[in-house]
């Protein structure tokens, strides 16, 4: 049976911009050619929403897997997971981690930047909820909307129940910012929620955001 596959964002190239100040500071950077996008440094974080015709999610996630088992085993890869959207099951989001720039053009996808980013090998569990959340300000408050989301992300990693935490940066639209997290249940997603930290990031949002606030919970496919 033939699969209708709609690409709502593909390789969304984004760098841990926290990870990346201090050495970008020892060495003077070359001055940016007008209208062309910087070469990223480090890591490569890749950020690709898929979605599939309804009937179609059960082969969905066949090719999905495929896929995510055949990139794991590429040199340049660090981390492949795809996750199913839980209120919208053909729905799904490839996370992805290369070494370098040069890892991921090998892997032949188009590219993303970091915020800020804790371990990549931070543990998971079985049964975690991943949220994503698509973050856009406008772009004078770029950024405010990077200090912003570095606090968060920085506040929430204390929290015994968040599992990962990372804020990464579209590299041809700064503005832009997918937050990527890992919690130990819904419970903890709630909580979460409703944490000063949280609140505190909202009041800030709404006085820079350039679109709604887009979150979506998915699980991990096995």
């Amino acid at each position: 049976m033939e699969m209708v596959v709609r690409v709502l964002l593909l390789g969304m190239v984004v760098m841990a911009i926290g990870a990346i100040q201090d050495a970008r500071a020892q060495t003077p950077a070359p001055a940016p050619t007008p209208g062309v996008a910087p070469t990223p440094e480090g890591n490569i974080y890749s950020v690709t929403y898929v979605e599939v015709l309804p009937t179609a999610k059960a082969d969905a996630v066949m090719l999905l897997r495929r896929y995510r088992d055949a990139a794991q085993k590429e040199g340049g890869n660090l981390r492949c997971e795809v996750v199913q959207r839980i209120d919208q099951p053909h729905q799904f989001a490839i996370l992805e981690i290369w070494k370098d720039q040069a890892a991921f053009e090998a892997h032949g996808r188009g590219a993303n930047t970091i915020v800020t980013v804790g371990r990549i090998d931070a543990p998971t569990v079985r049964g975690g909820i991943y949220v994503a959340t698509h973050v856009d300000v406008i772009p004078p408050r770029k950024d405010d909307g990077v200090a912003a989301l570095k606090r968060l992300g920085e506040d929430s990693r204390r929290d015994p129940d968040n599992l990962r935490f990372e804020v990464v940066q579209q590299i041809s639209r700064p503005n832009h910012f997918t937050v990527v997290e890992i919690w130990r249940d819904t419970k903890a997603v709630e909580t979460h929620s409703m944490a000063a930290p949280t609140r505190e990031f909202r009041d800030k949002l709404a006085t820079m955001t350039g679109a709604l606030y887009d979150e979506r919970m998915y699980r991990a496919i096995d």
